[in-house]
């Protein structure tokens, strides 16, 4: 369908079709750990959710992955309290994304301003978009 974007279509069908993308390339659904985190059950998608949050939103680095992904801390009898995901899952999926050249480093000036989407990456995103 031309002229079909990621806005334009249903989230949870884009990513889990993107999901399926990702996979048929050989990209690890959940990063090997030695000692995974507890956090890693929050996303079931991470790295399509990652690829597509980077479309919708440009440049974004680890911390605010890592703040996208949090979620409640149930803490027994007493209140609740937002914790953010594991760092060190965000920083694993923005790897494997640039080693599939979807994602790259963004520098603003000298300043690394995060991770953004290469034109490549936003032409996947969008031919699945148009197959969703």
């Amino acid at each position: 369908m031309p002229g079909v974007t990621v806005k334009d279509v249903n989230q949870q069908e884009f990513v889990r079709a993107l999901a399926a993308f990702l996979k048929k390339e050989g990209f690890a659904h959940r990063p090997a750990l030695a000692h995974p985190p507890p956090v890693l059950s929050r996303p079931r998608f991470p790295p399509a959710s990652t690829a597509r949050h980077l479309y919708l939103r440009g440049g974004a680095g680890v911390g605010s992955m890592a703040t996208v992904y949090g979620g409640r801390q149930r803490r027994g009898v007493r209140p609740s309290h937002f914790s953010r995901g594991s760092g060190s899952v965000a920083r694993r999926v923005l790897q494997a994304l640039e080693g599939l050249k979807m994602v790259e480093k963004d520098q603003d000036g000298q300043v690394l301003a995060g991770r953004k989407l290469t034109p490549q990456g936003q032409r996947d995103l969008d031919r699945i978009a148009g197959q969703v």
